[in-house]
């Protein structure tokens, strides 16, 4: 916290404006403005302004009933934001959900190791694992998501564009990105050719909605019965065992060079498993469904001027490299990386991070310095942090050459991984170790479009988070 504590002398010391309210009832309220009324990201907004600070108490979401523990301090700039990345003063025990968390039971009676603090010596070495797993199998990333773009999504907008006047984007996703998913940790089987069957998708999706429900609005019910089923108490796993023992059978049998890789660290397989499935659930499939959407929406919405510079770009590095989609020439695609990069500043696929204070300590705003007591429950709301008007200029607003040549210094500033860009996921962080996947799939998603298609047009329907994303036309590259 260096950056943050040089300043700390010139700041004055307030106290942490804020009010929690009547107990239960100002916290339903809350949730009410929160998921219906006003919406995230104008619930975060219209606090700050009414307390005029960005370290505020709030009653978070979902509260009563599902959680106790509600009354916590935000940090909505990107200097108190930073705080949640230091290890030192956060402890991250069981709060990745939040301020509730699901019983151990969806998980095979273990804690995945996003759900473990780094002080636990079995993040360590799980968090290793997977590092380790990752890059032993690199060599997979860009010929196996190449497939899975044209077996499951191309051939698929295509069809439906031309047959039905448009295509449902985000309906594609989920056989496209859990094939790639499965493929990748289980020696480039077929799920179809498993237990799974076609289903795997569906399993995993039971799976993680009671995980998620809690958080989220639908906004498909009435908001009093939807409110009452999401957000008032928990549902047992009993639900979804069935489905999640099918997962834990077709990842057992078949990611086989995973697990041995995994015992030769000293780690059980049956914990492996488990770890592997929260992987597979909330980090890959979770994650880049909610991802890939904005991204398309941006870039659709940006118009032929921005896919013309894109296709351009694209197709001469091809060229360069004789043809062949290769990382080198993928990296050699700076508005296809800044574009990305603006994607995951303005909507990062995971927009909230929750832990505890293990110790007294001062956090710095842009404005003031405020201490946060040993045991608070704080949680950061990204999308602001991201979009500091202090930070970014225009920062609303989608640049897509935002991060290209001097505009390279302002990645420190992109947070959307637990960690800051210019950093690098490691056993002893709590940094996101797909954070270079997502990125490289993000860039892979944009070259195979503009590969194939001179400009196209959305539609879009906004939900609660993720943008349902429709495509509408589709000029094939002349």
């Amino acid at each position: 916290m260096s950056s943050s504590s040089s300043e700390s002398s010139n700041l004055p010391v307030r106290e942490i404006p804020g009010d929690y309210g009547f107990p239960i009832i100002s916290a339903i309220k809350d949730r009410y403005d929160y998921f219906y009324n006003q919406g995230e990201d104008a619930w975060f907004h219209s606090k700050a302004e009414k307390y005029k600070s960005t370290v505020i108490k709030i009653n978070m979401a979902p509260g009563p009933f599902t959680s106790t523990e509600y009354k916590l301090v935000a940090f909505l700039d990107a200097s108190s934001f930073v705080y949640m990345f230091d290890n030192s003063l956060v402890d991250k025990t069981d709060t990745l959900g939040g301020t509730f968390k699901p019983g151990k039971e969806y998980y095979g009676g273990y804690r995945p190791v996003a759900f473990i603090d780094t002080s636990d010596p079995n993040h360590a070495a799980l968090k290793s694992y997977i590092i380790s797993s990752f890059a032993k199998r690199h060599n997979l990333f860009i010929p196996l998501f190449r497939n899975m773009l044209s077996d499951y999504l191309f051939n698929n907008l295509e069809k439906q564009v031309t047959e039905q006047g448009k295509s449902d984007f985000n309906a594609l996703l989920p056989n496209m990105t859990f094939g790639f998913i499965f493929r990748f940790l289980c020696d480039q089987t077929n799920p179809t050719d498993t237990v799974l069957g076609d289903q795997g998708p569906v399993h995993l999706r039971n799976w993680l909605l009671p995980q998620l429900m809690p958080s989220l609005s639908a906004k498909k019910l009435p908001n009093f019965i939807e409110d009452l089923v999401f957000h008032n108490f928990l549902i047992p796993f009993g639900f979804v065992k069935k489905d999640y023992n099918k997962l834990v059978d077709a990842f057992s049998k078949n990611a086989v060079s995973m697990l041995d890789d995994a015992e030769k660290l000293g780690i059980k397989r049956e914990e492996a498993v488990h770890n592997m499935l929260f992987l597979v659930g909330i980090n890959m499939f979770a994650g880049l469904n909610a991802f890939f959407p904005h991204l398309i929406r941006f870039v659709g919405e940006a118009g032929p001027n921005l896919h013309t510079r894109l296709a351009n770009e694209i197709r001469t590095s091809i060229k360069e490299e004789g043809g062949a989609i290769t990382l080198s020439a993928i990296n050699k695609m700076s508005l296809v990386k800044s574009v990305v990069y603006e994607t995951l500043r303005l909507r990062p696929p995971v927009p909230l991070q929750y832990g505890k204070a293990k110790k007294d300590f001062m956090v710095q705003s842009h404005d003031a310095s405020y201490k946060i007591n040993k045991g608070q429950f704080v949680v950061g709301y990204q999308p602001m942090a991201s979009r500091d008007p202090k930070i970014f200029a225009n920062p609303d607003e989608f640049v897509p050459d935002r991060f290209m040549d001097d505009g390279e210094k302002m990645l420190k500033h992109v947070l959307w991984s637990n960690g800051r860009e210019t950093e690098n996921p490691a056993p002893e962080n709590k940094q996101c170790p797909g954070k270079d996947l997502v990125h490289l799939l993000g860039r892979l998603i944009l070259v195979e479009f503009f590969m194939r298609y001179d400009t196209f047009t959305v539609e879009i329907t906004p939900l609660f988070r993720a943008p349902n994303v429709a495509i509408k036309t589709l000029a094939k590259a002349s």
